[in-house]
């Protein structure tokens, strides 16, 4: 019979690796870039939601912004402002088209200049609007 104690222990090594792991990583400069545009094959879209400090008042929120250099900050080269919206009851929603390889400064950026007043949510995403015209355009022809 297995013994679970053993398992378990394996596995806690094993995760703590890959934790300590990716802290290091996280903690490192991310390299000089060159100004790159998404492509068709590398394309990535995140929507970001930046919800508010609601404990604290909006005066406060954007001074430790500007503290934090966000507006310097963020987005970092490389990464395009789709959309930007303040939804009510939520904060900043916002949708980024970048490279792939971009993905780690998006966040970096967001670590260092929106915690504390912005809790941070993410989400990746495609851009579906030609593939739904395409299919309506065929569900029309085909009547």
């Amino acid at each position: 019979m297995k013994n679970p104690l053993k398992s378990l222990l394996i596995s806690t090594v094993v995760a703590s690796a890959l934790i300590s792991t990716s802290v290091v990583a996280q903690a490192k400069a991310p390299a000089a870039v060159k100004e790159s545009v998404a492509t068709p094959d590398d394309a990535l879209m995140l929507t970001v939601f930046l919800k508010h400090d609601q404990s604290r008042p909006l005066g406060e929120l954007r001074a430790q912004l500007e503290k934090q250099d966000f507006f310097k900050t963020f987005p970092p080269a490389g990464v395009e402002i789709v959309s930007w919206n303040i939804t009510m009851g939520i904060g900043h929603v916002i949708v980024l088209r970048l490279p792939a390889s971009r993905l780690a400064a998006v966040n970096l950026a967001l670590e260092n200049t929106a915690w504390g007043p912005y809790k941070t949510e993410f989400f990746p995403s495609y851009d579906y609007r030609e593939i739904f015209q395409a299919a309506q355009q065929k569900a029309r022809e085909s009547k």
